[in-house]
């Protein structure tokens, strides 16, 4: 008993001094993060609690005033279209990524990060020369007789939506495909040679199993969407209907001066995003604790 006590003592030694050795190697790094990065933000969100003492009034106004009120709605409804269409698009593409040969994985991760390391501007730009007025697609329909006026495929929701879908479905793609190439191809042979057709097999094995991939796709599409401001403001055009809250918050710097209440937007976006990580952390926590018991 006595040889146990000691090998538990000496366990637990070795485990702090091991935990103590990782906080060291971390320390630079948390240092650095926590002066150049955490400091700045909490600085800033501080500010919307203050104007010339402390008061709620610029979160009232972000949630009482209806034009503010619609442009956060308006930018949780594009992040959660943009997810959608980005896990519609990059599921099937990372299915073939984890089943495919070897050619056919090298051709779609070329397709795939050959315009993921193209700088976003010339992404946004590219765009705006299909969808224009005068662009390649309405320059195409109205010559072959499909329209005879061009289509309003530019500066509102819709274009919006096509540029943030094509910047950000990469990070739908590899969370995807990340946990797909884990699933073992013969639980899926297993079933069908217990009589399962294949889309059987898919819809009741291979579909489960890749869900976590896919929330995590999903909530990373949505966080990244939430902060864009490059893209919404290029295609979006200004228009009401393509606003989201990140330019709101960068009009309130730049054009009204109003730091206090462009800290309170930024906070209300803050809170929204750390509130579905903690859900979605909720349900995989949920999910693993499931699958140990």
């Amino acid at each position: 008993m006595s040889a146990l006590k000691i090998s538990s003592v000496n366990l637990h030694r070795l485990e702090r001094r091991e935990r103590l050795a990782t906080l060291c190697y971390l320390a630079p790094s948390l240092v650095f993060l926590a002066i150049f990065f955490f400091l700045p933000i909490l600085a800033f969100l501080w500010r919307g609690f203050f104007s010339t003492h402390f008061t709620m009034q610029f979160y009232l106004k972000a949630f009482t005033e209806p034009v503010y009120l619609l442009v956060l709605l308006r930018t949780l409804w594009v992040c959660l279209l943009t997810g959608i269409l980005c896990l519609t698009l990059g599921y099937p593409v990372a299915y073939l990524l984890a089943t495919g040969s070897n050619l056919v994985r090298t051709i779609i991760l070329a397709l795939i990060l050959i315009p993921f390391w193209t700088n976003v501007l010339v992404r946004v730009f590219a765009w705006i020369s299909l969808l224009g007025r005068h662009g390649i697609i309405n320059s195409a329909l109205i010559r072959f007789g499909v329209t005879q006026e061009p289509l309003p495929l530019l500066y509102n929701t819709f274009a919006v939506l096509v540029g943030l879908t094509h910047v950000t479905l990469p990070y739908m793609i590899f969370p995807c495909y990340a946990i797909m190439r884990n699933i073992p191809a013969s639980l899926v042979n297993a079933a069908e040679n217990l009589g399962a057709s294949p889309w059987r097999a898919f819809v009741r094995i291979y579909f489960p199993l890749s869900l976590p991939g896919a929330a995590a796709g999903f909530l990373l599409v949505f966080i990244i969407t939430g902060g864009f401001f490059i893209t919404p403001a290029l295609m979006g055009g200004g228009s009401a209907s393509g606003v989201l809250l990140s330019q709101v918050i960068e009009r309130e710097i730049s054009d009204s001066n109003n730091w206090s209440f462009a800290a309170a937007l930024s906070g209300i976006l803050l809170v929204v995003t750390v509130a579905l990580y903690l859900v979605y952390d909720h349900l995989t926590s949920r999910d693993k604790a499931d699958e140990y018991a």
